[in-house]
């Protein structure tokens, strides 16, 4: 993989994750949708498909991070920090584009609905507990990265890409289970990218992207990252 490869794998697969991600959450919330009040199945479904989308696309080409978190938490596992940069940055500009993307797709019910509108670009804890938040995406992003590290050290699951369809799973799993305290960001970009642009967005009445919040679902997610990389990748190797 070449750093031209792993940008654009990078950029194009996290974009796809978050329209699709930012997507079901609009398609959920706001008035004259469809699919309004679907409610939480719908959420960690669409997230999961996401996920899937985003990292099928890009396997090839970066190998499917679509994740700080997951970037993060290899690099600390491998010792290999040579090109988290290009994925960090790759990863950001990506999740601005597809949160922007879901925006304009929803444009005509955004104008039809009433704000605050952060929750369709960002997370929101729901008990404002800073070190419970921290917590809740820590122990979530670890878990996260221990299917990541399982699924990639599975030479077969890796080759035939069956790998990515199980983290999707997992993702959706986590939403299901580990979702309701904070909305699981569980990757930096996905939540930083939208939160920038739910700020930069022409949309009347959005209320307040809440930046006192906003370092949680950055370094909480960085610190499980690490943690699942590490440990993940020391049990795997007793096999």
């Amino acid at each position: 993989m070449t750093p031209a490869s792993i940008f654009v794998g990078e950029f194009f697969g996290t974009m796809l994750l978050l329209l699709f991600g930012c997507g079901c959450v609009a398609s959920h919330l706001l008035d004259k949708s469809k699919a309004q009040g679907s409610g939480w199945v719908l959420i960690s479904f669409g997230w999961g498909f996401g996920v899937m989308a985003g990292a099928y696309f890009c396997l090839p080409l970066s190998g499917g991070h679509i994740n700080p978190a997951v970037t993060f938490g290899l690099a600390a596992s491998s010792g290999d920090w040579s090109n988290v940069h290009i994925y960090f940055a790759a990863q950001l500009l990506g999740a601005m584009a597809g949160s922007g993307l879901a925006w304009l797709a929803f444009l005509g019910q955004f104008r039809a609905s009433q704000g605050p509108f952060l929750g369709i670009f960002s997370t929101e804890p729901e008990v404002r507990n800073p070190w419970m938040s921290a917590a809740t995406e820590i122990i979530a992003t670890a878990a996260l990265l221990f299917m990541v590290v399982a699924t990639g050290q599975n030479e077969a699951l890796a080759l035939s890409g069956m790998g990515v369809l199980i983290v999707a799973l997992t993702v959706t799993g986590i939403g299901l289970s580990l979702g309701g305290p904070t909305g699981y960001a569980i990757n930096p970009a996905r939540d930083l990218g939208p939160r920038i642009m739910h700020q930069l967005l022409p949309i009347k009445g959005k209320g307040s992207s809440d930046w006192g919040y906003a370092w949680i679902p950055i370094v909480a997610p960085l610190i499980g990252g690490a943690i699942g990389g590490v440990l993940g990748t020391l049990v795997q190797d007793m096999a």
